[in-house]
């Protein structure tokens, strides 16, 4: 079973021994089983990055009733009900919820279809599972997984590198670097930035060149490319001038 520190391990994965590391994943170099890897799935979640955050069902139904005509119609009911027109309030009342519980459940249903659109299409990648070869969606993938990697692959996750040959990684998006990075399965225990070790591939890069054989240790929102779109998406802080006065320096030295 995993450990519950396992999806963002508690010391460095890129400085621990490999053996070190297996037993703080209770992972495998052959791979997870199926029915731990279902389990890990429900307990970390897809390994995807999140957008824009989706809001309750209930919140996006009460949003279709900020459409101007709806409030006129609305007005228009209370003004109904305040002379005393029963009829005419229970009327226009009836035909507006109608008219906003339809727009929903048709927006409701386009968004579905395009989710289902978009698994239909979702990039695949090479697992380790039960000591076969498969090949499922990168968002299926767990802390604790052995992938396969090779030219043409987006890389699934941040993981530790167990064996290579000619491995190459363009990490131009979290980096900067314009040249390919060559990763390998070497010891650094005295490197401290992961942006910068040699034994790591991360998520958001991809392989120009080799194969290897990768330990998933961070997947989804718990990556450094995770953590930048958290930052993204953090709200930003008010301007100085909007938090009120401040005390001058120069009059509290008068």
């Amino acid at each position: 079973m995993m450990p519950a520190s396992a999806g963002k391990t508690a010391s460095p994965f890129w400085q621990l021994p490999i053996a070190a590391l297996l037993e703080q994943l209770a992972a495998s170099p052959d791979g997870l089983s199926s029915a731990e890897a279902a389990l890990r799935l429900a307990r970390f979640g897809p390994n995807l990055i999140h957008g824009e955050r989706k809001k309750a069902l209930i919140l996006q139904f009460l949003a279709k009733f900020k459409n101007p005509l709806v409030i006129i119609l609305l007005t228009a009911s209370a003004l109904s009900a305040f002379t005393g027109d029963a009829t005419s309030f229970f009327i226009i009342g009836t035909i507006v919820l109608i008219s906003v519980t339809l727009d929903f459940v048709q927006e409701y249903r386009a968004g579905q279809a395009a989710d289902r659109l978009r698994q239909s299409v979702a990039v695949r990648g090479q697992v380790l599972r039960d000591g076969k070869l498969l090949e499922i969606p990168l968002a299926e993938m767990v802390p604790g997984d052995v992938a396969l990697l090779a030219a043409g692959d987006l890389v699934p996750c941040d993981g530790r590198v167990l064996e290579a040959k000619d491995f190459f990684v363009n990490q131009a998006l979290l980096t900067g670097e314009a040249f390919p990075v060559e990763k390998s399965p070497v010891e650094l225990p005295e490197e401290s930035d992961v942006l910068a070790a040699g034994n790591t591939v991360l998520l958001g890069t991809s392989v120009i060149s080799g194969t290897a054989r990768v330990l998933m240790c961070r997947t989804g929102q718990n990556t450094e490319l995770g953590e930048i779109a958290d930052t993204l998406l953090a709200k930003a802080p008010p301007p100085p001038l909007s938090r009120g006065p401040t005390v001058s320096v120069f009059s509290s030295c008068a």
